[in-house]
């Protein structure tokens, strides 16, 4: 058994997720429930390094569970990457004397916890909170299930204008590395066709598949492409090709980008983030550490960080199936 918890520091890093935080407001509320200060640290790995610290009390996390983002802000941090970098945030952390951390983030933020941990034997529990949901060890991360409803949203919107000029729509969503927003995004949304990292479509398929989409009769469609797509051509350049070999449809791009990481945490988010900030606080107080919680089968569990970085969430091929069925 390592050294009592008595004060745990919380930091989110990498790319912003609606429902951080809901996660923020739980780890600080679960602290003052179990008797250990909970310290904030800003900007990320960044302000691990400049010792931007504060205390935060119930009443600080008071009406956060409803706002996008995170108020203890992001940052990508190359300083935190070298030696020096890490040994400076650990002085930092024994000055305060924080004993725990609390990482809320993504694969990058957890490899920087992981490593820290490796180097000085830090407790660390991980958060898993980004959109693309391309963690292993939960079903679900926090933010997706936003991100996802923003996205239909907006594709609802796009058809509306689409059916009305007759016309081909590419739409394209995050995913650099994981397609789990595009594939549930396009059938969600009823999307024509949907191109992700993970199923190399082919261009010929495609334009096979829009042919048939004419021929059936009809008029407008819609294409979801995730931006890491293995089709060999950007969604620009996608249409433009569309356009040359189509050339009876008129072909429309929108690019939805940083909109699908805003706004308000849909109730999923919010309830998932407040299971997963407490059990992270229970595991340090129960002496556990260098584990992300997750959610599996609606239950929270654990995984290792070593391995909830190096594994992949797979993608649910059946929604691929599903979505050609539902194109017809």
């Amino acid at each position: 058994m390592g050294k009592k918890i008595e004060k745990i520091g919380l930091l989110t890093s990498g790319g912003d997720a609606p429902g951080m935080n809901a996660a923020i407001r739980a780890v600080a509320r679960a602290c003052s429930y179990y008797n250990v200060e909970c310290v904030g640290i800003y900007r990320g790995y960044e302000g691990l390094i400049d010792g931007d610290f504060e205390v935060l009390s119930p009443r600080h996390v008071s009406n956060i569970i409803n706002r996008g983002g995170t108020i203890l802000k992001s940052a990508r941090s190359t300083e935190f990457r070298t030696e020096e970098g890490r040994a400076k945030a650990y002085k930092n952390l024994k000055n305060a004397n924080i004993d725990a951390l609390i990482l809320i983030g993504g694969d990058g933020t957890f490899t920087g916890g992981m490593v820290f941990n490796g180097e000085f034997k830090f407790p660390c529990i991980g958060i898993p909170g980004t959109i693309d949901n391309d963690i292993f060890g939960t079903n679900f991360t926090i933010g997706y299930d936003t991100a996802l409803n923003t996205v239909v949203e907006v594709i609802d919107k796009i058809r509306d204008t689409a059916s009305s000029h007759n016309r081909l729509f590419f739409v394209e969503v995050m995913g650099r590395d994981a397609g789990f927003i595009a594939l549930n995004a396009g059938v969600g949304a009823g999307a024509e066709e949907i191109l992700i990292p993970e199923e190399d479509l082919g261009l010929e398929r495609l334009l096979e598949s829009l042919k048939r989409s004419k021929r059936s009769g009809k008029s407008s469609s819609i294409v979801v492409v995730s931006e890491g797509d293995k089709i060999g051509k950007n969604v620009f350049e996608l249409a433009n090709y569309v356009e040359e070999n189509l050339p009876q449809y008129e072909v429309r791009v929108s690019v939805l980008g940083h909109m699908q990481r805003g706004g308000s945490p849909s109730c999923f988010d919010r309830v998932l983030a407040s299971r997963l900030g407490v059990k992270a606080v229970e595991l340090l107080l129960d002496g556990q550490t260098n584990v992300m919680v997750g959610i599996i089968n609606n239950k929270i569990e654990t995984t290792d960080l070593e391995k909830a970085i190096k594994e992949h969430h797979k993608i649910n091929m059946e929604l691929l199936r599903v979505s050609d069925i539902m194109s017809i």
